[in-house]
């Protein structure tokens, strides 16, 4: 798995073999998952030229493909995690190259590095032997707040995550840190946004829900308990603002 940059990985008190256990299973879930949902529509084919013939069989196939492609799903929620780590070093973390609410995508990845001007990183992902190839851009930008405190609930900062898969949108995530309102040092709380940019199809929705199941894994790996968790999916005829 790659390595995050040394500095944050090192506040962040990252149980390593945790982490990789997240990410390992995520990965084999998600590929037996792709690979079923493949084998399904193959089957699906199969049988309608069994059953009539190859040209029930190829509308078949045209059907399947367009239902699987076209974009009608979209996604947001909120998740709010706590961490013993204090607000700056939290704040640090979701500002860097590889911020902990994308552990699944950054963890992956075949190479992951810093972006040019400094802020986020670029994951590179290959498949196919190599053939074939993605690249996950993330933006991120953090606010300090003018002396906010825990007595107002205003945040300590907010981060603004922006992600581009080659050269698209994505999907963003705006976090707002904050100390915990029972006063405990060293506490934070962090409300993680996940604000849609895309619309996707049915095929990409096995992977969706395979990441559900590692997610709180990943972040408890990285020192984060999430409290609470809301994400669902929407039918949308219309591509979200940005």
């Amino acid at each position: 798995m790659p390595e995050p940059s040394a500095p944050v990985e090192s506040r962040r008190r990252v149980d390593r073999d945790a982490l990789d256990a997240a990410v390992t299973g995520y990965r084999r879930t998600e590929r037996v998952a792709s690979w079923t949902l493949a084998l399904l529509a193959a089957g699906a084919f199969l049988a309608a030229v069994a059953a009539f013939s190859l040209w029930h069989g190829a509308a078949v196939a045209l059907v399947l493909a367009v239902a699987l492609r076209a974009p009608v799903l979209r996604r947001g929620g909120t998740t709010r995690l706590r961490t013993d780590g204090p607000p700056e070093e939290v704040t640090e973390a979701f500002a860097s190259a590889t911020p902990p609410v994308l552990a699944l995508q950054w963890g992956v990845a075949d190479e992951v590095r810093p972006a040019s001007d400094g802020a986020g990183g670029v994951y590179e992902h290959e498949w196919l032997l190599g053939l074939r190839s993605h690249s996950l851009t993330v933006d991120t930008e953090a606010e300090p707040s003018d002396g906010a405190s825990a007595a107002d609930g205003d945040p300590a900062a907010r981060v603004l995550i922006e992600g581009t898969l080659d050269g698209r949108p994505w999907g963003a995530y705006a976090a707002a840190v904050r100390e915990a309102a029972d006063g405990t040092a060293g506490r934070t709380v962090v409300d993680v946004e996940l604000c849609p940019r895309r619309r996707f199809g049915l095929r990409s929705l096995p992977q969706t829900l395979v990441a559900e199941r590692y997610y709180a894994d990943a972040l408890a790996a990285q020192g984060y308990e999430t409290v609470s968790r809301d994400v669902s999916f929407a039918v949308s005829s219309t591509a979200p603002r940005s």
